[in-house]
């Protein structure tokens, strides 16, 4: 259904973000862990200080409202707790998250045969003769480098293409508003934040799945992809992904899932994409989806790496440049640092002027394992 206003949009998430917990068992043990155990090098003891100031930081620096925070070391988790009103049942709002679920999935249809990473993206829209945008790549999407125009911007009555994306002019069919941008940098020099361009993917890889333009069908013809590919493969029994009107998934911020959820897909991006036994995404595509972009080294490929850029969204200088992070809006963090074996995740909410705040907290939790 199409969303009539920005404010009901605002409404209707914020409700979903309060309210995750609802109707999930709200035993959560008077430890306020529902794990906690002791890891190699770190005792339990140790793990908790480093973890409690996220949730109670007294009189530190403000980082805002920790809602559910996992430690995973070596595919295990040693370290599990949540905030009032929240359990492990508690499905979270993905954020900005979803966009690298989005490239973990193109990574699974490049690996398939079904696109290429340097060939002109297909786009219909992009097909006329003489039309610049025709040289846009599926990697230029990827490290959001596509030249496009695209407004990140969050602030309600600002001139924001996010916004009119997703609530407004553009909701019914996102990756064709998206897709409609004019170029106005050079394809691949300027990196720009941009639900657009995961929108666009997202827009690609349905048509891939699907000739129809039914929005049924188109939502089907993924469900049917994810639940075969990704939901399936990896366990993930509450992952509930959204769709625009169009039937497009919306791949840039609109994903369900418990912070349980999270934590099984940084171990899939740790483990390259490796679950069970099988290889669901070429191992390649990590040496892209890893790799600094030439217009941002801060991002790869639809991830976040903890080096120096602009911007910069994780805490380079206070750990090491090989963690690799999924980041939400407002503090949402999927850390994976392959070299010790972890995996971190913090759900809730913070405003930007605690980012930096919860950000170094972030880092002070990861160094402990170095």
């Amino acid at each position: 259904m199409k969303i009539k206003s920005l404010s009901r949009w605002l409404c209707v998430t914020a409700a979903s973000l309060m309210l995750a917990g609802a109707g999930a068992s709200q035993d959560v043990p008077a430890s306020r862990y529902a794990v906690l155990k002791d890891s190699a090098g770190l005792s339990a003891l140790a793990l908790r200080d480093a973890i409690d100031p996220l949730f109670d930081p007294g009189e530190g620096p403000d980082v805002g409202e920790t809602r559910a925070l996992i430690v995973m070391r070596g595919g295990e988790i040693v370290a599990e707790r949540y905030g009032d009103g929240f359990s492990p049942e508690s499905r979270f709002l993905s954020w900005s998250i979803a966009r690298t679920v989005t490239g973990l999935i193109a990574g699974m249809m490049v690996s398939d045969g079904l696109l290429a990473l340097d060939d002109p993206a297909p786009v219909s829209a992009w097909r006329q003769t003489g039309d610049p945008r025709a040289a846009i790549t599926l990697r230029q999407l990827l490290q959001m480098s596509s030249g496009l125009q695209h407004r990140e911007d969050w602030q309600p009555g600002a001139s924001s293409d996010t916004l009119a994306m997703l609530t407004g002019e553009g909701a019914a069919d996102q990756a064709a508003f998206a897709a409609a941008k004019p170029l106005v940098q050079s394809p691949g020099e300027t990196f720009a934040p941009s639900a657009g361009s995961s929108m666009i993917l997202a827009g690609i890889m349905t048509d891939r799945l699907t000739g129809s333009s039914d929005p049924a069908a188109r939502r089907a013809a993924m469900a049917r992809f994810l639940a075969a590919r990704f939901a399936g493969p990896l366990g993930l029994r509450d992952f509930v992904p959204e769709y625009d009107a169009s039937g497009t998934l919306q791949g840039a911020m609109m994903m369900h899932m418990t912070a349980r959820d999270y934590a099984t897909v940084g171990e899939f991006i740790r483990q390259r994409g490796h679950v069970n036994g099988r290889q669901l995404i070429a191992d390649p595509w990590f040496d892209f989806m890893t790799a600094p972009s030439p217009a941002n080294p801060a991002f790869g490929g639809h991830l976040w790496l903890n080096r120096g850029g602009d911007p910069s969204m994780l805490f380079p200088g206070q750990a090491s440049p090989g963690v690799m992070a999924a980041v939400g809006e407002r503090g949402q963090f999927v850390l994976v640092s392959p070299e010790q074996k972890l995996v971190i995740v913090r759900l809730g909410i913070t405003r930007e002027e605690d980012m930096d705040a919860l950000r170094e907290a972030m880092a002070r939790l990861v160094r402990r394992f170095s």
